[in-house]
């Protein structure tokens, strides 16, 4: 009996092996071999097909997180930076989405659908999902509760690196004591306490430490060697450029405590004339956020790029032969969102992209891993049948013709969910078709109206490279992402 099963078996799988090659000999003359599509499908699929995973460990890691850079930002960012080159925008590409291994981030926090930065930042750096407004506690903090953050600290991957002899750094547009760039180095109830001036008297008194003060007076073995972007007046003494109420001036008390081998700097000049044998860098170019690029050339004079920051911090940190972690932000890209103002988002990611493709080119990918990522998303939508190549900023069409809204006018081809750009009472929608929706300072229209666009809480993308960037695929958890990083630099047993 089992002979017989044998040969049916066999005489079955002969013909089943050789049916693929007869359909294709029968299959009609396709004029698909010659197209332009097909043939880039053909490319894309050679490319995929030759990566090879690295399971190695990595030396150094370095994060890029597009703050609030939705799928949406995205798309409509390389639409944009394709039409600013000059080429075909639709099928352009930023300089990460050319990373072999991508996944989605399913970004919601301990508390609510929606998270926002201090809660994202929280789950990609240490793996845990923790309430909004908190950064580097559980879940078991509440926020602005002071007595709270006993007992509840976790270690950032950035302190893990620390700790086992590597440098460690944070580069952003924002101020370095913003939400993301604190999630490095920061364990607080509240992310708005990033300035002893900035929290109750209560607050104070009870021990909690401003985001400034714990970024200074963080134990030598786990302060950040490299910090870079603006808020300097979380540092300096109030009626002094700052803010602080105690009086102190913390960038004073960092040099101090650095050594002779570190420099504090406030313009691009002084960034690009650090000593060589600088190990420690702390860089404050605004006395708030960084200027949008979109402003620089009237606001950014003296003001470093994102990128020459991040290459600056790599050239420091990369002095330590253990390795690195460096965190880079592009801060602005939400704030662009929030003000329902896609020119200044998109100018944005196109800045965190070119980030990101100078990096790239300097770095080796064998030993190091990069991760290109998102805290969260933004209501951004794009919509409507605008023709192929038709500005990403102008009106939506209907594949080509004119199009218009029930109340007779157009509309745009981005537009938001909420935001200053929504109607305001019972006032009737503007007209765009009338409006310069090219100026710099222009609100795209919403459903909503309020005084800030709210985040959106779908999934955001993942973009990797490096040893085991492999991992980095599917759909994950936000909090995942720390745990392909903690692996990578090979903290599985000794690091928890």
């Amino acid at each position: 009996m089992r002979s017989l099963v044998l040969a049916l078996v066999a005489s079955v799988a002969i013909p089943a092996i050789a049916l693929p090659t007869k359909v294709l000999a029968q299959a009609p003359a396709s004029a698909s071999a010659n197209d332009p599509y097909y043939k880039a499908g053909e490319a894309a699929l050679a490319r995929q097909m030759a990566v090879v995973p690295n399971t190695g460990k990595a030396k150094n890691i370095i994060l890029f997180l597009g703050d609030g850079m939705g799928i949406s930002t995205i798309t409509a960012g390389r639409i944009y930076d394709g039409q600013l080159k000059g080429v075909d925008g639709e099928s352009n590409s930023l300089a990460f989405e050319k990373l072999p291994y991508s996944a989605l981030s399913k970004t919601y926090s301990h508390d609510t659908q929606v998270t926002d930065s201090a809660a994202g930042i929280t789950a990609i750096m240490s793996g845990v999902k923790t309430r909004n407004k908190i950064i580097g506690l559980t879940g078991a903090a509440i926020g602005e509760k002071c007595e709270t953050e006993k007992g509840a600290s976790v270690a950032s991957v950035a302190e893990l690196a620390k700790a086992d002899g590597r440098a460690a750094g944070v580069v952003t547009t924002t101020r370095v004591t913003h939400a993301t760039p604190a999630g490095a180095y920061a364990h607080t109830a509240y992310r708005d306490w990033e300035g002893d001036g900035d929290m109750p008297v209560e607050a104070r008194q009870a021990g909690c430490k401003d985001i400034a003060r714990q970024l200074i007076e963080a134990p030598d073995a786990l302060r950040l060697d490299v910090v870079m972007g603006g808020g300097r007046s979380r540092f300096l003494p109030d009626g002094k450029d700052g803010k602080r109420a105690d009086g102190r001036d913390l960038t004073a008390e960092w040099l101090k405590a650095e050594g002779p081998d570190s420099a504090y700097v406030t313009t691009v000049d002084q960034l690009k004339a650090i000593p060589a044998g600088a190990k420690h860098v702390l860089g404050l170019f605004a006395n708030e956020h960084l200027p949008y690029e979109v402003e620089r050339p009237v606001l950014g004079q003296g003001v470093p790029t994102l990128t020459e920051m991040a290459l600056s911090a790599i050239d420091v940190l990369s002095k330590n032969p253990n390795g690195y972690f460096l965190l880079v932000e592009g801060g602005k890209i939400d704030m662009g969102s929030h003000l329902d103002n896609a020119k200044r988002t998109l100018t944005e990611t196109v800045e965190f992209s070119k980030a990101v493709e100078a990096v790239l080119a300097k770095v080796d990918l064998k030993d190091t891993l990069v991760v290109v990522t998102a805290d969260h998303s933004h209501g951004l939508v794009i919509s409507g049948y605008a023709a192929r190549n038709a500005p990403i900023l102008g009106l939506a069409g209907n594949e080509g013709e004119p199009i218009l809204a029930g109340d007779g006018k157009a509309y745009t081809t981005l537009m938001f969910a909420t935001g200053p750009g929504g109607p305001e009472g019972v006032d009737a929608r503007r007209d765009p078709a009338k409006e310069d929706m090219d100026d710099v300072d222009y609100h795209q229209q919403a459903v909503v109206n309020l005084p800030s666009s709210a985040h959106a809480g779908e999934d955001v993308g993942v973009f990797a490279d490096g040893p085991q960037a492999f991992l980095l695929r599917g759909v994950v958890e936000e909090s995942y992402i720390f745990q392909v990083m903690r692996h990578a630099f090979g903290f599985d047993a000794k690091k928890k």
